[in-house]
């Protein structure tokens, strides 16, 4: 179900209580108001602004359900706009302020539970997520949303693979004696899908032909694009034609939507089904889009981390104020000559001490520097040296193993620059490190085409899993530099059943029948064997190399 749907329908349930809270507060509590001003306006940062602010003249009212409506608004905005950590902690939060026996508050906890639902359901933990909508429902009492949640209960337990569950979930929504035609039309596709993928030998074409032809009748745009990319997905192994041209209706369709995500969903059907000269031109709108994306939700958390703690900021501020007018009024009443000496003296020590931590701070940097640069003159001059010598002196230079040697000390002053940077920088999500390890590695000359490579991916395996695939990654990507002369390189990540599959595939010349296996590979090798992993070459001289690593992640 898209998010759209699900949002319009929070609103919707959201008004009631909205319109009671409204009443008394909107002379009391401005920022409220505006509040819902804004959200109205999809001005979603402003809108969240104000909600933080009147959630604080909520709390200084002692107004329990002023403060819960606020927070359980902030978490949507939170969903919406992909700040899930955010939004989970919102939520639970605003439970805090509700009463699960107090029937005005039921459709808050409703609204609220299914906030929780949505963002643990993307944070990938399905069995509380179908908890969460299962309490959502116990407090709605409007059909429409009940049949809502329950389409969400289904889609996780599909996602499960708990397809009797799932089925008996979509059977019951199409039961429901007042089921609208679009609801319908929703219902039915995921009914289909879920018998389908239970049994692979059923055809799904004749639910999923009805229920778009309803979704086309009503222009229901979105249902048409959930409607183009269930066919993609079904004929994908039974007709590659077939599945090519929904996958590329359904791209239309986002893009007529103006959905990155579905757009980035569309793009990664169209690669895997395009021919592999074709996939150049989508894998770089893909990776445009991946990367807008994903810059969108970190800016949103940070801009919502940011907006929560200048609200706390300037409460405290407040108090410090206060505080502080107090204790002005009573010095002038009643303080002596004494305490203001104590006073003075208090300033002075807290400035010596102050002089004295900044001292000690800048000696450390001092100390880091010294460190860093005896470690550069040691590894990386000396060796330099070593190198200009052996030039100097030596009629027959080997020049391959000169420039191992360079290789060698590049990569060491690049790891010294690491210790160096290691307290300032700001860690990198893992696939973007990914991402930009392979792409170093790209010329006008070679194409790296990366697919797979989602935040998601990375969530299962383990940092120092993490580390040795890298140093992996970088000794394929070294040989090929070497060794192949290829012009198109394609590396793609997938997980099947705990295991992390990494697949490399190249058009170059491919490995000799009498290679001998370097130091690089050996290493690359005995790394993928202390993780427990295992590693597949397959090559023809002239055909191309391709490699396949495969790592248990549990």
């Amino acid at each position: 179900m898209k998010p759209r749907y699900i949002y319009l329908v929070i609103i919707l349930l959201f008004s009631c209580s909205k319109k009671k809270t409204e009443e008394s507060s909107k002379n009391e509590n401005p920022y409220y108001y505006q509040a819902y001003d804004y959200y109205a306006e999809h001005v979603r940062d402003s809108a969240f602004l104000n909600f933080s602010r009147a959630e604080e003249v909520f709390k200084e009212s002692n107004d329990s359900t002023g403060v819960a409506n606020c927070l359980v608004m902030m978490g949507i905005i939170q969903n919406r706009q992909g700040d899930y950590f955010g939004a989970q902690e919102t939520a639970l939060e605003a439970l805090l302020y509700l009463n699960t026996e107090e029937p005005e508050h039921f459709n808050l906890l409703s609204t609220n539970y299914n906030s929780l639902g949505l963002a643990t359901s993307q944070l990938g933990e399905k069995e509380k997520a179908i908890t969460f909508y299962y309490e959502a429902i116990e407090f709605s009492a409007d059909s429409n949303n009940v049949r809502t949640y329950l389409n969400n209960i289904g889609r996780l337990y599909q996602d499960k693979e708990d397809y009797p569950r799932a089925i008996s979930t979509y059977g019951s929504v199409l039961k429901s004696s007042n089921l609208d035609s679009i609801e319908f039309a929703r219902a039915l596709t995921n009914y289909a899908t879920a018998t389908w993928e239970s049994r692979k030998n059923y055809n799904p074409v004749a639910e999923f032909s009805h229920a778009l032809d309803i979704r086309k009748q009503k222009m229901d745009l979105w249902g048409q694009n959930s409607s183009y990319a269930h066919f993609a997905d079904y004929y994908e192994k039974v007709n590659r034609d077939s599945s090519l041209y929904y996958a590329r209706q359904q791209y239309a369709m986002a893009k007529r939507l103006k959905s990155p995500e579905d757009q980035v969903k569309a793009l990664k059907r169209l690669i895997r089904l395009n021919p592999v000269d074709s996939i150049p031109a989508y894998f770089a709108t893909y990776q445009t889009l991946t990367d807008s994306i994903q810059q969108a939700r970190a800016a949103a958390k940070n801009q919502f981390a940011l907006i929560r703690y200048e609200v706390e900021k300037n409460k405290s501020e407040n108090l410090r104020l206060q505080k502080d007018n107090a204790e002005t009024t009573n010095r002038l009443i009643g303080l002596s000559i004494t305490f203001i000496l104590v006073g003075a003296g208090s300033v002075l020590w807290y400035k010596k001490r102050r002089q004295r931590l900044e001292l000690e701070t800048q000696n450390k940097i001092k100390a880091s520097h010294l460190k860093t640069s005896r470690k550069v003159h040691d590894v990386v001059a000396n060796g330099i040296y070593r190198v200009m010598t052996e030039i100097e002196h030596k009629e027959d230079i080997d020049r391959n193993g000169i420039l191992d040697r360079l290789e060698d000390m590049y990569h060491k002053s690049r790891d010294i620059s690491y210790e160096a940077e290691k307290i300032e920088r700001v860690d990198q999500p893992f696939n973007q490190e990914v991402t930009n390890l392979l792409q170093s590695f790209a010329s006008s000359q070679q194409k790296i085409i990366i697919a797979g490579n989602e935040p998601e991916l990375w969530e299962a395996v383990k940092t120092i899993v993490q580390q040795e695939v890298k140093h992996i990654l970088q000794e394929l990507m070294v040989n090929m530099k070497k060794h192949s002369q290829a012009e198109n390189v394609v590396i793609r990540f997938s997980m099947v059943d705990h295991y992390l599959h990494m697949h490399y595939k190249d058009d170059g010349v491919g490995l000799p029948r009498d290679m001998k296996q370097g130091n690089g590979l050996a290493s690359t090798g005995n790394r993928i064997k202390n993780i427990c992993g295992d590693i597949t070459f397959a090559s023809e001289p002239g055909k191309g190399l391709r490699v396949e690593v495969i790592i248990p992640t549990l």
